[in-house]
């Protein structure tokens, strides 16, 4: 199955954005306040991008990317002024640049299963070593067929550790409906593995 740039600009130009928060979670909030976060931000598969505006007013200078041109259109609506900096791009190809954090949310589940090893080994790459993914993630094994595509919470551990190691763990307490009593925030520490 592939999932590419034309799929999410149908959905995108329909209005069917069940992942659409219309706002910025509590949990990132509660992370933001105490802080550090980082200088240099990456959040891939942006869509509407308002976490990208509440990390640059916080003093970070933000990355979002989407490789939907409608979705890099409302993030650049979303987040005028804010200091974030919207490109149309796909994650998988971005290189060169480090990052100290990487923020996700219904990026990771939008993903096909057979991407997450790629998508894990991308983040891995894209981070310093000590640098953070964090955010929201759909820890639903059931969940498979998506999107979005549910793992389950040993799954994303196992796929996780190789690079990274995690720091906190707790049940989202404000979650769409698309993914209530199913969402965790986590926070991922990079360690200093070599990514093959």
């Amino acid at each position: 199955m592939s999932l590419g740039p034309e799929h999410w600009e149908a959905l995108y130009l329909e209005g069917r954005m069940p992942w659409d928060a219309g706002g910025v979670p509590a949990e990132l909030d509660t992370f933001v306040d105490t802080g550090p976060i980082g200088r240099q931000v990456l959040v891939p598969g942006c869509g509407s991008a308002y976490e990208a505006a509440r990390l640059a007013a916080a003093g970070s200078q933000v990355l979002a990317v989407d490789f939907s041109a409608a979705a890099v259109a409302r993030a650049r609506a979303v987040t005028a002024g804010s200091g974030a900096v919207i490109l149309e791009a796909d994650f998988f190809e971005l290189n060169g640049r480090r990052y100290d954090l990487i923020y996700e949310r219904a990026f990771m589940c939008a993903l096909t299963p057979d991407r997450r090893l790629d998508w894990a080994r991308q983040c891995a790459r894209l981070l310093h070593p000590g640098g953070r993914l964090a955010g929201l993630f759909f820890t639903d094994g059931e969940a498979s067929d998506g999107p979005p595509f549910g793992i389950a919470e040993a799954d994303l551990q196992a796929l996780l550790s190789r690079w990274f190691l995690r720091l906190e763990d707790r049940a989202s307490t404000g979650s769409l409906p698309v993914f209530v009593d199913r969402e965790r925030w986590q926070v991922w520490a990079r360690n200093e593995a070599v990514v093959d």
